[in-house]
């Protein structure tokens, strides 16, 4: 056989193992676990780290205000050396919406070996220690929730007996280029971390996803969170971590009613948002680029082109394997598309889409060598081993 022939089958049957053998990824079935009756509501304090975010609060921190939570709730929005006037509009919100209470502070520049983020998260949970929470919310500036947000989230957390539970907030896809790239970001976290895996009760992975984590301030303190993972640039997955490993239970699903109001209108915005955390994620080490490259390329890129060229050449074999992988991986695309509410009629784009990741991936790695390394919001932070670079 033909090396087309060959790498069409190792492809197939790298898709056949993904259907069935990794988790069950590409299903979406992962929602709150049964959620308790509750005689007594905990009391929870709500962070939210927020640098620049003037243009997202009006339609993400009223919603927080309006949580109809049974029990005693507080917001502490951390305004992290905003030059937008974050803070004053958070202000002017909870004046003119009224609900939970909202406390604004500000941390002030991070200490060297912080990331900004963690930096102030910090600052909020000291603040709402002060208080004795017990559930701590971790979300974004651009995170809106229903308002029974709050409540499903605890009762779930106290029905599953998890000390952190997450939801992967359902992200915005208005522009073409977010109906192309956002729900493959997902797709590709669920097939990186799936879900299923996270929440067995003997976990084979673990993850979060950082816009809504409900995390039980007696677990935090156990696992040392924010101090044990002051440095990490994809905070989410790193917090998850801290919590297992000092013997918490996590969960993780998609959210129905969790919704990130943050436009990425752009190509150049989606590509900032995922270049920015790309190479840490492969933990900056060469040799896992270059592998996370060659597979993406064996199984994404594979499939249509030894299928194409098969057909164009009359290799027969290249064509049906070729062709029966991308159908494969068309499939499993689909659930997604429907969770997006987007045409079904993309699925088979998955490999273009891809391919830019592929790319972005390759600039995230061309920034870290460069000295830029990880950005968000106005900070580049440099490796790991070397104090972050504030700008």
């Amino acid at each position: 056989m033909s090396a087309l022939v060959w790498i069409a089958l190792v492809s197939l049957v790298v898709w056949l193992w993904l259907l069935l053998g990794q988790g069950f990824f590409w299903r979406t079935d992962q929602r709150l676990p049964p959620r308790a009756a509750l005689e007594h509501w905990p009391d929870v304090a709500v962070l939210v780290p927020a640098r620049d975010e003037a243009e997202v609060l009006p339609s993400s921190l009223p919603s927080l205000l309006a949580q109809d939570y049974p029990g005693r709730a507080e917001i502490f929005l951390v305004d992290d050396g905003s030059s937008d006037g974050t803070g004053e509009l958070a202000r002017s919100l909870a004046e003119r919406y009224g609900g939970l209470p909202l406390s604004v502070a500000s941390p002030g520049e991070p200490e060297a070996g912080w990331t900004g983020k963690l930096w102030a998260l910090r600052h909020g949970i000291a603040l709402a220690r002060a208080r004795e929470p017990e559930y701590l919310l971790l979300t974004d500036a651009d995170i809106a929730h229903a308002p029974d947000s709050l409540r499903e989230l605890v009762a779930a957390a106290r029905g599953g007996g998890f000390d952190l539970v997450s939801q992967m907030a359902r992200l915005r896809v208005a522009s073409g280029w977010e109906r192309l790239i956002v729900p493959a970001f997902v797709y590709f976290f669920a097939q990186l971390y799936p879900f299923r895996w996270i929440n067995a009760r003997r976990p084979r992975a673990t993850a979060a996803a950082g816009g809504c984590v409900l995390l039980r301030t007696e677990a935090a303190a156990r696992a040392g969170i924010p101090d044990a993972v002051r440095q990490a640039v994809i905070d989410d997955v790193s917090v998850a971590r801290a919590v297992r490993r000092s013997g918490g239970r996590v969960w993780l699903g998609l959210a129905d009613r969790v919704d990130s109001v943050r436009p990425y209108p752009r190509l150049a915005d989606l590509w900032r948002m995922v270049s920015r955390s790309a190479y840490a994620q492969l933990r900056h080490n060469p040799l896992v680029l270059l592998g996370t490259v060659a597979g993406l390329a064996l199984v994404y890129l594979a499939p249509p082109v030894t299928c194409v060229v098969g057909l164009a050449t009359g290799s027969a074999g290249a064509a049906w394997a070729g062709g029966l992988a991308w159908l494969v991986m068309t499939g499993t695309y689909l659930p997604m598309l429907r969770h997006y509410r987007q045409p079904l009629a993309l699925a088979p784009t998955l490999p273009f889409t891809a391919l830019l990741y592929l790319l972005m991936t390759l600039d995230s790695a061309v920034q870290h060598y460069r000295g830029r390394g990880a950005a968000w919001k106005g900070r580049t932070y440099a490796r790991p081993e070397a104090a972050p670079e504030q700008r």
